[in-house]
Parts: structure tokens; sequence; C-alpha cells
């Protein structure tokens, strides 16, 4: 009986290294990137249209990274700190309760919640998976080797 050997080419990212499990890559990542995009100018639009401040939407848009604080002191926690405050629920919920309440301020810290994440989605940057800071569930973030 002869042995019939076959060569599966397993994809690599532009630096060469191997996908890890959970990444998202091609066609389905160019549409998370997309939707990204569309939520960020959705929650920059929320932003604008519930009276926030574009004086301080710079520096809001950036609060939601603090999270990325709990790599400080470990990457089991900073994986969970930087995911709880970078993924969709929160300020979808934020959306819901301060449109049930009638609250301005709900609103807008949904709506810079909501814009961030749709940033971050839109440049690539995505969920943290354990291995790594760089890992996430929209592929390796960083550049490629020289």
């Amino acid at each position: 009986m002869t042995a019939i050997a076959t060569t599966i080419t397993t994809p690599t990212h532009h630096d060469g290294t191997r996908p890890v499990a959970g990444m998202t890559n091609g066609a389905v990542r160019a549409w998370l990137r997309l939707e990204g995009l569309a939520a960020f100018v959705a929650g920059l639009t929320l932003f604008g249209v519930t009276g926030g401040n574009w004086l301080f939407a710079i520096p809001l848009i950036l609060l939601p990274d603090l999270s990325a604080a709990g790599y400080l002191v470990g990457p089991r926690l900073g994986t969970a700190t930087y995911n709880l405050f970078h993924n969709w629920t929160l300020g979808m919920v934020g959306l819901a309760v301060g449109l049930w309440l009638a609250a301005p301020a709900i609103l807008l810290v949904a709506s810079i919640l909501i814009a961030h994440v749709g940033m971050d989605r839109a440049v690539g940057y995505g969920l943290k998976l354990p291995g790594s800071f760089q890992d996430t569930h929209l592929g390796r973030m960083g550049r490629p080797k020289a």
C-alpha cells in the first residue's frame, strides 16, 4: 500500500507568522472593517446629534483605550479589561438605556463607545486573543517585517 502525502498550505500573515485560532482573514476581515467604519460614522453622528461638544470628541474617543492598563497586571487581565470596553455590547446597551430613559448623557457615552469600537475595527484592531496583545480576532496587528 502506498501512502499518499498531501501538503496543506497554511496561509501566513503579512509578517510571515501563521494565523492563530480565532483570527479572521480575507473577505470576512474586509467586511468587518467596513462595518467598523460605518459604526464609527454612526457613533460620531449620534455624538453630534445628541449635543456632544466637538472640542472633547478626540479626547473622549481615546478614553476607552485606558482599559489596556489591565496588561500592566498581566495578559489575562489585560485581555479581559480590553475586550470588555472594545466590543459592541456596552455601547449598544448604553444606547438602548439612553433612548429608553431619554438621557442625553448616557447617549453621549454610548456614542463614544460605539465610535471608538468602530474606529478600532476600521483600522484592523479587533478583540484581543489571549496569546499576545498583537493577536486580535481581525488578525495580527503591526507592520510587516522588512
